[in-house]
Parts: C-alpha cells; structure tokens; sequence
C-alpha cells in the first residue's frame, strides 16, 4: 500500500463526504488534500484508540517529532510521507500541524469545555485549521477566503460534535459547552442519561441553530471569483447542513443512533454543487 492509498483509507474511503467532495478535483490536489485529512484523524486516532493516558501521551510526542521529520524530509508514517512533498508544494507551514496536535491533546488531558469560547478554539484546532490548509491546495486570488475556510471548518467540526453527543457519551466524553449544560438545566451527560428529556433536546436545537449560522457566516464571506476553485468545501458545506436538516425536527435521535446520509445521497450533493458551482 503507497502512502496515499494508506492515506484515503483512512480519511477518504467511499462512501465518505469527502470521498465525494474531493471528486471534482485533479488527481494531485485530490491526493494533497486527503492527506491533510488523513493526519488529523491518525493523530486523533492516537488518543482515542488508547485506553492508557501514558501510551496516548507518547504517541502524540512521537506524532509532533515526525511532523518536525515531515518538513525536514525524513518522514516515517505513510501519512506523514504523503504530506512531505504536499507541505512543499503549497508552502504550508509547520506550526499549523503542530497546532492540530495541540487540538488532539486538548481531548486527552480534558473531555469538558466551560463555555463556548473554550470549545472554539479546540475546533478552531481540529476543524479549522485543515480546512484552512484544504484552501490552499484548492486554490484562491482573494484571502477573503481563507476566512471562509476557517468559518467552515469551525461550522463543520461543531456539526460532527452534535451528530456524535450519544457516542461520546457512552466513551465519557462531553463536547458541550458546561454554561450551556447548566443554562438548559442538563447538568449531566452520560451513558445513564441517554433519553430525549426536554431540557436536552432544547440544547441540541441551540447547537443545530448555532451551526446554521456559522454555515451562513462562511458562506457569506466567499468571494465569488473563488467559488468554483473551493467547490470541495462548498461540497462538504452542503453534506453538512444536509446532516443537519436530518435531525432537525428531532435532535434527540443523535442520542441513540448514528446519523448519516447514504452514499448515494452524499454522492447527488457533491455532485450537485460541483456542477452548478
């Protein structure tokens, strides 16, 4: 297996919104693009696959010195040797990778965010940052763009934390924002408490109708003359609101059962908005 057949496998297998996403692009910018994908969920992956603090801790040392090793030309990872001649290519600096490490071991030393400034930044890590990047190799004239890149990626990670609020919870884990918990009167969230109480399915409507705005936001500051260069995430922007009108009348369904769209469905999106972009 090349590192870029390791590389969409782990980040862009069929059937995935960015399998479709990234179909309208040329074959290198199609490959530089998953791999920028694929380093987040492998260094994500490194914390959530192990179940020892001390183990996850080392494996994301080791993941910040083969980034380093990425841009000093001795990568060893499949991922990290698919981005070495990406990163070069685009230009696209070091301290962004080491920042989405940052992102990941943000999961491990805490799974609870005070309020909402503190859960941006983690997505600002974990969703912005590469979507930012993808921008880059999609290519723009105006850097208006790249602020709309940073929008989506943060309305895209936010929309991934509401989809997943039932797993996360049977793993211990809690996304939402704790002053929101409290405002709603939840002021718990775990396996025990997986039932679609008023109080709760309120705050999920608030976390959809925050994501509604962000998409909105983004949307909103793309500069016409780069529309069709970033029609990838222009795709996954449609896949993701899709997502959202899916569990919009009934929010609570993300509590007991994983929300997706067919591939068939993801596949008409992306198409869709590539054609007529």
């Amino acid at each position: 297996m090349t590192p870029d057949e390791y590389c969409a496998q782990k980040a862009a297998q069929p059937g995935s919104a960015l399998y479709y996403s990234l179909r309208c692009l040329p074959r290198d910018k199609r490959r530089a693009a998953t791999a920028i994908y694929a380093f987040v969920r492998e260094t994500e992956d490194a914390v959530r696959d192990c179940s020892d603090p001390g183990v996850a801790r080392t494996r994301l040392a080791w993941w910040r010195a083969q980034t380093a090793q990425v841009y000093e030309g001795r990568p060893q990872h499949p991922v990290a040797q698919a981005l070495a001649s990406v990163v070069r290519h685009y230009a696209l600096p070091q301290e962004q990778f080491q920042e989405i490490v940052d992102g990941v071991e943000t999961e491990l030393n805490c799974w609870r965010f005070a309020d909402f400034k503190a859960l941006q930044l983690h997505c600002h890590r974990l969703g912005s940052i590469p979507a930012v990047l993808a921008a880059e190799i999609y290519g723009y004239q105006d850097r208006r763009t790249l602020k709309f890149a940073h929008d989506l990626g943060l309305a895209l990670r936010l929309t991934t934390i509401v989809l997943d609020v039932g797993a996360d919870a049977r793993r211990g884990r809690l996304y939402l924002p704790e002053d929101e918990l409290a405002a709603h009167g939840v002021t718990a969230l775990d396996s025990s408490r997986l039932c679609p109480e008023p109080n709760l399915t309120a705050l999920l409507r608030c976390q959809i109708e925050r994501c509604d705005r962000l998409y909105a936001q983004a949307l909103a500051q793309l500069p016409a003359a780069d529309r069709r260069a970033q029609r990838p995430a222009l795709a996954l922007a449609a896949i993701g609101r899709a997502l959202l009108d899916e569990i919009r009348d009934n929010p609570a369904q993300v509590l007991t059962a994983r929300i997706d769209l067919t591939p068939l469905r993801k596949l008409w999106l992306a198409w869709r908005t590539c054609t007529f972009t």
